[in-house]
């Protein structure tokens, strides 16, 4: 008579341990392969974070000014240039509000300012309104080859290529905490506002770790001005420590 076959306790528990070991390792694994491949895509993402956040950056400075760009703390302020072209003739009097041009190839739009100049007089010369000074008041009217300001305003210096630039309202972008703000519309100030309190706020980035860092290089006769900013990108939502930095200069290469 043939004896029974099957399985002792002894082999079924060691069975059982055996198929535990391969699921602990299976479940690691797995585990450690889809921590591995979120942990790429985060560093990916803030990657992309950054460099979206760098070129518009980039692409603002660019049509900056040269010599308005200012930086205090963690807020870097400009004056967008909308147009240049040459002038024949400065305002004179007695109603000191007309420029003869050459006319623009894209007129900027009314409210505009016109910039004559502007080395030696510092910075703040450039967002105040002194009269005489390099800035005008805004521009009522565009007419061909004339320029016709709101108000009567006396240039106190002459260009020597005798060039003429039309620049915009100012432009801030300021640190606040985690937070990177663009500020719009909040109007001119000969000192810069860090940051203004009135305006228009738009995000740029809610994942900032630590300061950022904004440095200016001034422009000279021989060189454009640089710009330098540094910036931390965290993701908050996963909780992770890890951060990416992006270092990226901008060179403005609009020359008065």
């Amino acid at each position: 008579m043939r004896a029974a076959r099957g399985f002792t306790l002894v082999e079924l528990i060691m069975v059982i341990v055996l198929l535990a070991i391969v699921a602990t390792v299976s479940v690691q694994f797995v585990s450690l392969s889809t921590r591995g491949a979120l942990d790429l895509s985060a560093r990916q993402q803030r990657a992309m974070q950054a460099v979206v956040i760098g070129e518009q950056l980039s692409r603002s400075l660019r049509e900056a000014f040269p010599l308005s760009v200012r930086v205090s703390g963690q807020c870097i302020e400009w004056l967008p240039l909308r147009e240049a072209t040459n002038y024949v003739r400065r305002t004179r009097g007695p109603d000191f509000d007309q420029i003869d041009i050459v006319p623009f190839s894209d007129p900027p739009p009314a409210g505009s300012r016109v910039v004559i100049f502007g080395y030696g007089d510092g910075t703040a010369a450039l967002y105040g309104d002194n009269n005489p000074g390099p800035v005008s008041t805004p521009l009522d009217a565009v007419a061909g080859d004339t320029l016709t300001l709101s108000a009567p305003h006396r240039f106190n210096r002459q260009s020597p290529e005798r060039r003429l630039f039309a620049i915009g309202d100012p432009v801030s972008v300021c640190q606040s905490g985690r937070y990177l703000y663009r500020y719009t519309g909040y109007g001119r100030n000969d000192i810069q506002p860090v940051p203004p309190t009135s305006g228009r706020r738009e995000v740029m980035s809610a994942n900032l770790a630590g300061a950022v860092d904004f440095r200016v290089t001034p422009p000279s006769l021989l060189r454009a001005a640089v710009v330098e900013f540094t910036l931390t990108l965290r993701d908050y939502d996963t909780g992770s420590e890890e951060t990416t930095t992006t270092i990226q200069e901008v060179q403005i290469r609009n020359v008065p």
